[in-house]
């Protein structure tokens, strides 16, 4: 019997719930809507029509991956943040919501700063420093990274979103390619910050497909915060901050991190599920 698109991806979605799965039916749709070429609206418009033999092997491939822990932004191949669209590859953490609130805290403190200097520490795909760009059109940004493969990542994103003319790209570890004389009103990161010895007892999906490099924070996964600390101040222009994002129970030790590196206004905010999960360390 012919399979219609709407049977197909609801077949994949009960597989997806006697998974266990935390949303089946959205990964389901996702998946189904990348293998038959339709957005959302369109495929419940067409759910009655009958699905070709390719596109089924197609969802079937997706299916299998994302059942043996693949994430979906992964299988897609990219995750919207803060209103736009980022392609991913393996050297790239997929963006998350938690981290709109560095954009967010970034927004406010550039206010009045309309051709700001932004540098971007980890930046992964961009997503920090390309959403700061593109909500300030005379800013401008350095985003480094230790991956090339990362910052192959940043420069399509970076394109698609018409900010690549203001964003310099820096392949190297934390400041070391940055220019010692340059000065940034703002610096970003999501460093990595879990601890060397748990990342082996993490969730499949983070553990098996997020790169190591961007999740190893060291013993106690604050080493990052340290070296940033201590260094930030030297590329920062007067009134400048440092804005970074933490785990879940390192709000505290990366406050006193930075205030001990001699910044006197440090400040926690807290996430939309109320975990302290940036700090914005002032000079």
């Amino acid at each position: 019997m012919p399979q219609t698109m709407g049977r197909a991806w609801r077949l994949v979605r009960d597989r997806f719930a006697d998974a266990n799965m935390a949303t089946p039916s959205l990964d389901a749709r996702l998946l189904a809507e990348r293998a038959f070429g339709f957005d959302g609206a369109q495929l419940a418009a067409h759910e009655h029509d009958v699905a070709g033999a390719q596109a089924l092997d197609v969802l079937e491939g997706f299916a299998a991956r994302r059942l043996a822990g693949e994430p979906v932004a992964r299988i897609l191949g990219h995750k919207e943040f803060f209103g736009l669209d980022f392609t991913l590859n393996a050297a790239t953490l997929v963006p998350r919501p938690e981290t709109e609130l560095v954009v967010e805290l970034g927004l406010d403190f550039l206010a009045g700063r309309p051709d700001a200097g932004i540098l971007d520490l980890g930046t992964g795909t961009g997503c920090i420093a390309i959403a700061l760009l593109d909500n300030l059109p005379t800013a401008n940004g350095v985003a480094v990274d230790l991956s090339g493969e990362a910052l192959e990542a940043v420069a399509i994103n970076a394109k698609a979103h018409h900010v690549a003319d203001r964003l310099t790209l820096c392949e190297g570890s934390w400041f070391q390619p940055v220019d010692r004389s340059a000065r940034f009103d703002l610096i970003v990161s999501n460093p990595p910050y879990i601890e060397s010895d748990v990342i082996a007892s993490l969730e499949r999906e983070v553990r098996l497909h997020d790169p190591v490099l961007a999740l190893d924070g060291g013993a106690d996964g604050l080493a990052p915060y340290h070296l940033i600390a201590a260094e930030a101040r030297d590329y920062l222009a007067a009134g400048g901050a440092v804005i970074v994002e933490l785990g879940a129970g390192q709000a505290a030790p990366v406050r006193e991190i930075f205030e001990k590196a001699g910044y006197p206004m440090c400040t926690i905010h807290d996430d939309l599920a109320g975990i302290g999960r940036v700090v914005v360390a002032r000079i």
